[in-house]
C-alpha cells in the first residue's frame, strides 16, 4: 500500500463485463478529465486491500455491483507524482501499478459523475479498440483469452492461532488468538466480493472461528466437513482433490477454511493433473512451494471440474509466520 510520496502508485479496477444479446460486453469508460476511454479503476486508499480497492472503484466510476472472478494481468507505467520530481529516482516520473480483476456485473446503473461522463458496452474486440491506451488493451485480450469460469473455491488458511506448543489442551480446540480475530473480520468484509453461496470449515476450532464472521456476513451457516482436516490430506490427499472437484462440478462459489498442510499441496495437484495457471506473482511462491500465509486467500476457478487458474491473496494484516 503505497501512495505518491513514496517509490510508486498503487492502483486496481476491473474488467466488467456482462452477457449481451451478441455474447460477452465489457464497460469501458470515458474520463473527461483525460478525454480518455479506459477500464474503472482508481488509487488505493490507506492499509486498502487491492481487491477491495478494485471493487470500491468499480462501484464508484460506473455504479455497477461486482462479482469478483479470476485476476488478470497488471499493468505498470510512469506517471506524474505530486510535488514535482521525484527523491529516489531524481526524474519527473514514478510507476504506477494497477492490478485488474474480472467482474461480473450483477446490478446497478451508470449515472453521471465528476470523474466519469459516459460508459459503453462492448464485445472484448471493439473494446480493445477503443481503449485509448495500450495497456488497457493487453487486460482486455488477457480477459478475452479466459474460458468460462463455472465455478469458485475459495481455500482460506485460517487466522493466528498462538503456538500449539504451549497451548494446554487438545490441537483441535487451539482458538484464534486477538490477530486471528482481526483476521477473521478481515476476510468477513474481502471474501464477499466473490459472493459464496456456502461457507465449509476443517473440524478444528480454529478454522471455524476464522470463517463464522464471513458466514455471519452472509446469512449462511458453517458446515464442517472433516475431509478439509490437514490429516485427511496426509492421509488420502486424492480424497480432497476430488472434493474440491465436486464442488466445482456443482457451480457457484464455495469458501473453504483449511490449514496450512493442506491448501498448497492441493493446489499443487490439481494445478499439474490439470495444466493449470498458478499466481505468477513471485509473493505467492516461497522455497519452491506455494505460499499459504495464516488469513490469506487462495482463489481456485474453475471451467467444470477442471481448474484454470489460482489466485493468491495475502492478508492484508501484518504476518510473522509463514
Amino acid at each position: 500500500m503505497t501512495s505518491e510520496n513514496h517509490a510508486e502508485v498503487r492502483a486496481a479496477g476491473g474488467v466488467v463485463w456482462r452477457h449481451g444479446a451478441d455474447g460477452v460486453e465489457i464497460a469501458l469508460i470515458h474520463r473527461p478529465r483525460y478525454d480518455d476511454w479506459s477500464l474503472p479503476k482508481g488509487k488505493l486508499d490507506p492499509d486498502e486491500h487491492e481487491l477491495a480497492a478494485a471493487c470500491r472503484e468499480v462501484i464508484e466510476e460506473t455504479g455497477l455491483q461486482p462479482v469478483v472472478g479470476p485476476r488478470l494481468p497488471s499493468t505498470s507505467y510512469l506517471v506524474p507524482p505530486r510535488g514535482g520530481q521525484h527523491r529516489s529516482t531524481g526524474t519527473g516520473l514514478v510507476p504506477k501499478i494497477v492490478d485488474y480483476w474480472a467482474m461480473r456485473a450483477v446490478e446497478g446503473e451508470f449515472t453521471r459523475n465528476e470523474e466519469v461522463d459516459g460508459l459503453v458496452w462492448l464485445s472484448p474486440e471493439r473494446a480493445v479498440e477503443r481503449v485509448t491506451h495500450s495497456h488497457d488493451a493487453g487486460v482486455v485480450r488477457a480477459f478475452a483469452g479466459l474460458p468460462e469460469i463455472t465455478a469458485t473455491v475459495l481455500l482460506v488458511r485460517h487466522g493466528k492461532a498462538g503456538d500449539k506448543q504451549t497451548w494446554p489442551g487438545p490441537d483441535a480446540e487451539r482458538p484464534l488468538e486477538a490477530s486471528g480475530q482481526a483476521q477473521a473480520v478481515w476476510l468477513a468484509d474481502l471474501v464477499p466480493w466473490f459472493r459464496p453461496v456456502r461457507v465449509l470449515s476443517s473440524d478444528k476450532v480454529r478454522c471455524r472461528q476464522t470463517v463464522e464472521p464471513l458466514a455471519a456476513a452472509l446469512g449462511l451457516d458453517v458446515v464442517t466437513d472433516a475431509v478439509f482436516d490437514e490429516e485427511t490430506f496426509g492421509d488420502d490427499p486424492a480424497a480432497v482433490v476430488g472434493r474440491i472437484r465436486e464442488l466445482a462440478a456443482g457451480g457457484d462459489v464455495t469458501a473453504v477454511c483449511s490449514q496450512g498442510g493442506l491448501i498448497p499441496g492441493v493446489i499443487t495437484d490439481l494445478a499439474d493433473a490439470d495444466g493449470s495457471i498458478v499466481d505468477a506473482n513471485p509473493t505467492a511462491h516461497r522455497n519452491g512451494g506455494l505460499r499459504s500465509r495464516k488469513g490469506s486467500i487462495w482463489a481456485l476457478h474453475f471451467a467444470g471440474e477442471r481448474l484454470v487458474q489460482a489466485d493468491y491473496l495475502p492478508s492484508i494484516r501484518p504476518e510473522s509466520n509463514p
